[in-house]
Parts: C-alpha cells; sequence; structure tokens
C-alpha cells in the first residue's frame, strides 16, 4: 500500500488546474441532473395521488418504479456513454434531455397502468445519455486530484433534485394536480435543451476519416472495459459495492407510501422538511464525500472507497433502526437524513474511483456500465421485488408489510462494505497496472 504522502497517479492528458469556466460549466450539468432526478422522482413522490388515481396495487407501483423504468435506461447506459466516448457529447446529451421531456410531459396523460408504463419505459432511454456525457466532459476540465469533488458536486444533483420532487408535490401539487407538474417540468426540459445544443465540444472536431475510425473505436469499447476489469479487481467491487447501497435507496421509493399507510402521518408539511433535508444534508452528503474522498486517497494512499466503509458502518444501522420508528421521535428524522447522507457522500468517491481504473478513452463507457449495474440490479430488481414483497409480508398477515421489506433491504445493503473494503486496498496497485499497461500500449 502507498504511504500517506504518495503521489497521486493520473493520467498524462489530464488537465493541470481549474478554471472559472470550469466551474460555470460544472454548475450548468448539475442543474441538467436536477431535472434528470426530479422527473424520474415525479413517480415515487405523488405515488399516494398516482396510486388512488389510476388504481395501481403495490406489485403495479413497484414495477413503474422499478424494472420498467431502469431496465432500458440501465441497458442502454453502456452504448450511450460508447457514443458519447465518439460523438458531439453536447447535442447527443441534448437530444436525450429533449426526449425524457418530453415523455415526462406525456406521463401526465396516463390514464391507466398502460398509459404510465409505456412512456416511464422509454424516458428511461432520454435519460441514460446525461451523466456518462457529462462525467466524461467534466473529466476533461478537472485535474485527477479534484476529479472526486467534481463529481460528487454534480452528483449533488442527486438530492436536490429529489427535494425538489417533494417540494413541488407540496406546494404546487395541490395547486394544479400531478398532471400539470408532470406537464410544466416537461416542458421545462426542453427549454434547457436548447441551451445545451449551443455549448462547445472540446475534443477536436473529427473529419469522415475520423468518424469511420470512431465506429470502429466504438466496436472495441466494450472489450477494453472487460479487459479493465479483469486487471483490476478494485474496478469490479466498486461497481458492486454502489449496487449493494442502492437496494435500500430502492427500499426508500416506497417511503411515501409508508409515512401515509402505516404511519399515518400528514404529508403535507412532512414533504416540506423531507425537501428541506435534501437541499442540506444531501448535498453535503455530496460535497463531503467527494471533497473527503480527495483528500483520504492524498493522505493514506488508500483507495476512495475506504472511506465510505467507516461510513456505511454508521449509516447503514441507523438506516435499520429507523425503519422501527414510529414517526412522532427524533430517530425518525436521523434515519431520514442518515439515508439522504449516506447515497449523496457515496457518488464522488465511487465515480471518481471508477474513472482513474480506467482509460480516459473509455471513461464515459466506463461510468455508463455503473449506471446500469445501479439501475437495473441495484434500483430494478429492488424496487420490482419490494413491490411483490409488500403483498407477500401482507398476505402473510404482518401489519407492517412496508416496513418489513424496508429492513430487509437495508441488510442486504450491508454488502457494500466488503466489496468496498477490497477496493479501496487494491486501488493504488490497480491503478499503477493501468498506466504501465497504458505506457506500454503506447509504446
Amino acid at each position: 500500500m502507498a504511504g500517506a504522502n504518495a503521489p497521486l497517479t493520473q493520467s498524462p492528458s489530464a488537465p493541470q488546474t481549474v478554471t472559472t469556466g470550469a466551474y460555470g460549466f460544472l454548475g450548468f450539468m448539475v442543474v441538467l441532473n436536477v431535472m434528470n432526478i426530479l422527473d424520474r422522482q415525479l413517480l415515487p413522490t405523488f405515488a399516494n395521488e398516482i396510486v388512488a388515481d389510476l388504481s395501481l396495487s403495490k406489485s403495479e407501483f413497484g414495477l413503474l418504479s422499478g424494472i420498467l423504468f431502469v431496465l432500458l435506461y440501465g441497458l442502454l447506459s453502456p452504448f450511450m456513454g460508447m457514443i458519447a466516448d465518439t460523438t458531439h457529447r453536447p447535442r447527443f446529451a441534448a437530444l436525450g434531455l429533449t426526449l425524457w421531456s418530453a415523455l415526462t410531459a406525456a406521463s401526465g396523460a396516463a390514464k391507466g397502468f398502460m398509459g404510465l408504463a409505456i412512456p416511464r419505459i422509454f424516458i428511461g432511454v432520454g435519460e441514460s445519455t446525461l451523466s456518462p456525457t457529462a462525467l466524461s466532459m467534466i473529466a476533461d476540465r478537472f485535474p485527477a486530484s479534484k476529479l472526486g469533488l467534481a463529481s460528487g458536486i454534480y452528483y449533488a444533483g442527486v438530492p436536490l433534485g429529489a427535494g425538489l420532487a417533494f417540494l413541488v408535490a407540496s406546494t404546487l401539487g395541490p395547486l394544479i394536480g400531478w398532471r400539470n407538474c408532470f406537464y410544466l417540468l416537461g416542458g421545462l426540459g426542453i427549454v434547457l435543451a436548447l441551451f445545451l445544443v449551443t455549448m462547445k465540444e472540446t475534443r477536436p472536431k473529427r473529419d469522415a476519416a475520423q468518424s469511420a475510425a470512431s465506429i470502429k473505436a466504438m466496436v472495441s469499447i466494450l472489450p477494453d472495459l472487460w479487459r479493465c476489469v479483469l486487471r483490476s479487481p478494485a474496478l469490479l467491487l466498486t461497481m458492486l459495492g454502489g449496487v449493494a447501497i442502492h437496494f435500500a435507496v430502492g427500499a426508500a421509493q416506497f417511503d411515501t407510501l409508508w409515512w401515509k399507510e402505516e404511519l399515518k402521518l400528514d404529508t403535507g408539511p412532512l414533504f416540506m422538511k423531507v425537501a428541506l433535508l435534501y437541499a442540506t444534508v444531501g448535498v453535503a452528503g455530496n460535497v463531503i464525500g467527494g471533497a473527503l474522498g480527495d483528500w483520504w486517497l492524498k493522505k493514506t494512499g488508500q483507495g476512495r472507497p475506504m472511506l465510505l466503509v467507516w461510513m456505511l458502518l454508521i449509516m447503514l444501522p441507523i438506516g435499520i433502526w429507523y425503519r422501527f420508528s414510529t414517526g412522532d421521535g427524533i430517530l425518525f428524522w436521523i434515519g431520514i437524513a442518515a439515508g439522504i447522507f449516506q447515497l449523496g457522500a457515496m457518488y464522488g468517491p465511487a465515480f471518481s474511483t471508477i474513472q482513474e481504473l480506467v482509460p480516459d478513452r473509455i471513461r464515459a463507457t466506463a461510468v455508463a456500465m455503473f449506471i446500469m449495474l445501479l439501475n437495473v440490479i441495484g434500483l430494478g430488481v429492488s424496487i420490482t421485488l419490494g413491490g411483490y414483497m409488500v403483498e407477500w409480508f401482507a398476505a402473510g398477515g404482518s401489519v407492517r408489510p412496508i416496513t418489513d421489506m424496508m429492513i430487509v433491504m437495508n441488510i442486504a445493503a450491508a454488502l457494500a462494505i466488503p466489496c468496498f473494503w477490497i477496493a479501496a486496498v487494491r486501488f493504488d496497485g490497480d491503478r499503477k497496472r493501468l498506466l504501465e499497461y497504458e505506457a506500454t500500449r503506447a509504446a
């Protein structure tokens, strides 16, 4: 293991300084990520209204929130990353933003399960373009020593988007209804796409011969990524650790139903407080997790995932304990805050670790593969299975079936701890092997 003062290895092509323009670009990417998460979270946030209006069962809600949404989103993410690595990235992301925004608006017209399922499936196609493309462009503008912080700031869009969804549900929802909220936010996304399409690509423009070579390069990307996985156990285990954490995230998609049906809470005032927690604790988790991850790697020589090990040893027990609360004490709010912080703190260390364990040329693809695993397995399976588990527990006589499902999923999320621990121990050696391999390849 490297010593505390070991130099941070990085690609020779990485930028050495950060410009003001880089921070402005990062800020705009955060706004787009906020819209990404906001549109996605409208369904679980308006769960009580939508379930009642469309007469959905718990398993149907789980399908809509889970596998029907994330299947194409996750499966297409690697291909979207491949395209992002070989095309004009701002225009490509703008196309995806336009698609998912239009389908979000179309979701507001749903009259039943299928009317919501069809646009929900294809919203994932549009959303799968954003993060691989955005993180690839961010990595062009920030040095390796700041990449964890930059990734964490970008993923601050997750708690901000989730919190904004609760704010929309508690303020606009009662005024204009859930359907008009879908229409309004879909239209806003299309406006933002018009700004995105005008942005410049920082990579050199390709001519016809280079474009043909790009197609050939795109075909070679997945084998290249597979070789990285074989060379680097830290890469694979970081991805698997992130998947495990998302078992608990998937269970949390049922929170609004849990609060109203089992805890009998008034969700109006509750949503405002939860929105505030996302905007404060959630953003703090992203920024602190990213900054501490960079500091941890520099000072200890261990990979950033070791920081996540220590965080999870504290946060996961709180998340399980919280599910036994009644909603009227401090434990309830500590539990919500811990879950929000835990998820936010993961993104910077995990995504920056993955980008540093693969060559520059396949960063977007590696990020996209991680996003696929997080969504198809971490969220898609856990949310879909969670809906059926609620019905199974209820059929077995449980008086709190949603609670029971959530406890099971939080226990399963503890699998992330050994994954991150081994990844952290292996990181330095795996990173050096990557640089040696790339130097040999270039010779």
